[in-house]
């Protein structure tokens, strides 16, 4: 099906917090982003990306179709990044892969042009093997101070902030391209890091002011409830994922995990599976050992969505 080149790391990096949500926790109580979430990769030599960046009902979205569209069938697929945004060119890059699995793929700012801040070290940096220590100090110093600037950024992505977004990318997406969504009967979505988190969202059923990133309604008001946005989604190495993105899901889901992940603890993702398994949701889980967040060997694309669907 999809060659080798399809199934790599991840593009990029992310982080999370929310509030309408139950058991939604701050991201500074959570582990804080590392390099892997932080630096974009270098991109690899003499790949240039095909799609264009242009706006969705005033949203930014990088978009990028199928060779063959619109005279062959094509999907719609939501494409949420992690915190590197729509401007990483390996993220477009991997966006024009999903385009030559079939996917119109839609790539929203869900930033509004406020992305992660890349305090990461230039990886073709030259290092000291025996650094003294003044520099060892600096380094830790340097290191304390991206902790935090991160940190100050995952404070500023609510769900407030991004759900808004999400809902005008979407709903701009399915007029513009509803040739794609009558061909694969609704929206796919596929997220990395930050983004994943927000295609768990997306995928579940909600109160209808959560669903905008609002505060739920009390009880004695009557909650109406809205979702799934999406036909079916796929995730990896989703950040600040909790019981309640789970356990609140209707739509097919695959997620790509990795083993000891502060960022979705193992117990979370255990609990989830049993939701999944004893309400009969169509997932797919695969746990990656031995390798950091932002790093499992997988990148989601047409295969495993179509399997959850069929």
């Amino acid at each position: 099906m999809a060659d080798s080149e399809v199934a790599t790391k991840a593009p990029e990096n992310d982080a999370a917090e929310g509030s309408p949500f139950p058991g939604d926790t701050p991201a500074q109580k959570g582990a804080s982003m590392g390099e892997h979430c932080t630096t974009d990769r270098p991109s690899p030599t003499g790949e240039t990306p095909t799609g264009e960046i242009t706006k969705l009902e005033g949203v930014d979205a990088y978009i990028t179709k199928p060779n063959d569209y619109p005279h062959a069938p094509s999907k719609l697929l939501l494409f949420l990044t992690g915190g590197t945004g729509i401007h990483s060119v390996n993220n477009q890059l991997q966006a024009d892969k999903f385009a030559s699995e079939g996917f119109l793929v839609v790539m929203p700012d869900q930033f509004a042009g406020d992305p992660a801040p890349n305090s990461s070290t230039n990886p073709n940096a030259t290092h000291e093997t025996n650094p003294s220590l003044i520099e060892q100090v600096k380094f830790r110093a340097a290191e304390t101070a991206k902790s935090f600037m991160i940190d100050m950024w995952l404070a500023r992505q609510t769900p407030e902030k991004v759900l808004p977004l999400l809902h005008k990318v979407i709903e701009a997406a399915k007029e513009e391209f509803a040739d794609a969504v009558a061909s694969g009967g609704g929206v796919y979505a596929v997220g990395y890091c930050f983004g994943g988190k927000y295609v768990l969202v997306l995928g579940g059923e909600h109160p209808d002011t959560v669903m905008w990133g609002q505060a739920a309604k009390d009880e004695e008001q009557g909650v109406v409830k809205s979702g799934p946005l999406i036909k079916a989604g796929a995730v990896a190495h989703a950040t600040s994922v909790t019981k309640d993105d789970i356990e609140s899901l209707k739509a097919p889901i695959t997620m790509a995990c990795v083993e000891n992940d502060q960022l979705f603890p193992d117990e979370i993702r255990e609990e989830g599976r049993k939701y999944l398994n004893t309400n009969k949701i169509v997932h797919q889980i695969e746990i990656y050992n031995d390798v950091p967040h932002g790093e499992p060997p997988v990148a989601p694309h047409e295969e495993p969505l179509l399997k959850l669907i069929h």
